[in-house]
């Protein structure tokens, strides 16, 4: 029965992460600016689901290398616009699948492995753009934190479930408060938008109890600082290098979850 349900999360995240890639490229853009709504080519961009991929500038491509055929003389090229903008779907698609696998094996049939399912995809696309822009869109974090609350009220009333609802209220309301703290503390080094994704993650950590809240936490950190030592032992970097650390605190979040899980 685990395999079975293993192998169904692996599909659905699958299909959800494929999805992804059109939200990604539309969510990507500097704090303060508009979502994008046109390709790179300007042609307009059609719904928040979908793979990022243009069919009018994939014709105009195929129009564009025919006329460099056509070009006899060493004339300047004719520009070939890009058909495909934004993440790759295959690679999200994986990234996704093998999240939801993990998750499912870690939590088995107990009913809260319907709310990880959930919640990953949106994990994973606010990874992608907070790793890409440095932004954590309001529109994705408080509704993943006002979803993870209900979902999870919906779960305690479900037998066989193995946490507590109102740990995992008072750890989203920890875990938000101490990166507001941080955030207060040092403005440069603190995103408000971490502290807005922390809401979430700190209820979805403290449905396992405080340990999970902590290691979680413990494991964000220290994934940030592993990968900007990295930065700058490669000289890509500088000490002082402000990095995205949304993608971090989403990794640690799912580090403590599945090990939580695998506990409870």
């Amino acid at each position: 029965m685990n395999s079975v349900l293993v192998i169904a999360a692996a599909l659905w995240g699958a299909a959800a992460g494929s999805f992804l890639p059109r939200a990604a490229y539309r969510f990507s853009v500097p704090s303060g600016e508009a979502w994008r709504d046109t390709c790179p080519g300007g042609h307009p961009v059609g719904g928040w689901i979908g793979r990022a991929r243009c069919g009018e500038c994939a014709g105009a491509a195929v129009a564009g290398r025919g006329a460099e055929t056509a070009v006899a003389s060493p004339a300047a090229p004719v520009p070939v616009p890009v058909p495909g903008y934004g993440p790759g779907t295959p690679l999200v698609a994986l990234v996704t699948a093998l999240l939801c696998a993990a998750l499912a094996a870690a939590t088995g049939t107990r009913p809260e492995i319907a709310v990880w399912l959930l919640l990953a995809p949106v994990g994973v696309l606010l990874a992608i753009v907070d790793f890409r822009v440095r932004r954590l869109p309001d529109v994705l974090t408080l509704p993943l934190a006002a979803a993870a609350l209900a979902l999870l009220g919906l779960v305690a009333l479900v037998p066989e479930h193995a946490g507590d609802w109102p740990t995992a209220l008072w750890g989203a309301l920890a875990l938000g408060g101490a990166f507001f703290v941080l955030f207060l503390v040092n403005p440069g080094g603190m995103g408000f938008g971490d502290v807005k994704l922390a809401l979430g993650l700190g209820a979805v950590l403290g449905w396992y109890g405080w340990p999970t809240v902590m290691l979680g936490t413990f494991a964000a950190f220290l994934l940030g600082a592993l990968y900007g030592g990295a930065l700058v032992v490669t000289r890509r970097a500088g000490r002082k290098t402000a990095i995205a650390f949304g993608p971090f605190l989403i990794a640690g979040a799912y580090v403590g979850l599945l090990i939580g899980a695998y506990a409870g």
